[in-house]
């Protein structure tokens, strides 16, 4: 027998619960595959756990290991270990996004293929991670030649360059890009109205311009993993919960900026101690 809530409750909005419950059990499937790898460290000397019990203080010296020579093979599988890391640690926080483009899908003359879209319009936020992920291993592979970055580590051996990065991430945080990228992140309604494209290549179009917001939201956050260690976990969960805090609480922009301002008090006495 129908509860009353079922009664009053038409196709349509059975239909987009539906479609959040597909979406949002795909979203998480891919969230835990990501993250099942990037612990386990798949092609890497260590995994994950191993590196973050081994894990010290920033810019102190780390136990030796044998670096790994940057082989074309070994260069895919960084670039991969960076994007599977990206995945599992910005795809929670565009979660809401991805619902609403679902919801907004099954509502138009394209309901039919509301979750097929959807997974094209992750597929597209995710590509532009994916473009991150190479910048961000081939300035790895700078770091190492350049003997700033311990490589089988995969740490900033130096506290002041170490020191320089927090400034910089820190002072990204009061810029207008971040201010603008942050408040478009944060009002999934608001994007989704200006910029919702027709078919599978505006699904795709469109996944791809809000993870360029989102990229110009996260990357210097995303920089700080070169100071805590790529593959260190609690810096991996500690972001992750942090973009997740700034992007969904009411004041995540006073967050953004009260964060700024620790990054570049932190940054400073690591450099000052480093004068000493």
């Amino acid at each position: 027998m129908r509860t009353n809530q079922e009664k009053t409750t038409g196709p349509v909005e059975r239909l987009v619960r539906s479609d959040q419950r597909i979406v949002l059990g795909s979203v998480a499937l891919l969230v835990v595959i990501a993250a099942v790898y990037t612990v386990a460290g798949v092609g890497m000397n260590m995994s994950a756990i191993e590196m973050t019990q081994m894990a010290r203080t920033i810019g102190d010296p780390m136990p030796m290991a044998t670096t790994t020579p940057w082989t074309l093979t070994y260069a895919s599988l960084i670039v991969l270990m960076w994007w599977v890391m990206m995945i599992a640690m910005m795809t929670p926080s565009a979660a809401p996004m991805v619902l609403l483009f679902t919801a907004l899908k099954r509502m138009g003359p394209e309901n039919d293929k509301a979750t097929i879209f959807s997974s094209v319009f992750l597929c597209g936020y995710l590509i532009i991670w994916a473009f991150f992920s190479a910048a961000a291993a081939a300035l790895q592979w700078g770091l190492e030649a350049l003997s700033l970055s311990e490589g089988a580590m995969m740490t900033i051996n130096s506290r002041g360059f170490a020191g320089t990065i927090l400034v910089v991430a820190g002072a990204y945080q009061f810029t207008g890009l971040k201010h603008a990228c942050l408040t478009h992140c944060r009002s999934p309604a608001h994007f989704l109205s200006k910029h919702i494209r027709p078919g599978a290549t505006g699904a795709f179009r469109t996944g791809a311009h809000h993870g360029t917001y989102c990229l110009g939201c996260c990357w210097a956050l995303m920089a700080l993993l070169f100071v805590g260690g790529i593959m260190n976990l609690y810096w991996i969960v500690g972001l992750t919960i942090y973009v997740l805090i700034e992007k969904l609480v009411p004041n995540g922009l006073l967050v953004s900026r009260l964060t700024g301002a620790v990054l570049v008090g932190v940054g400073s006495f690591y450099l000052f101690t480093e004068l000493l």
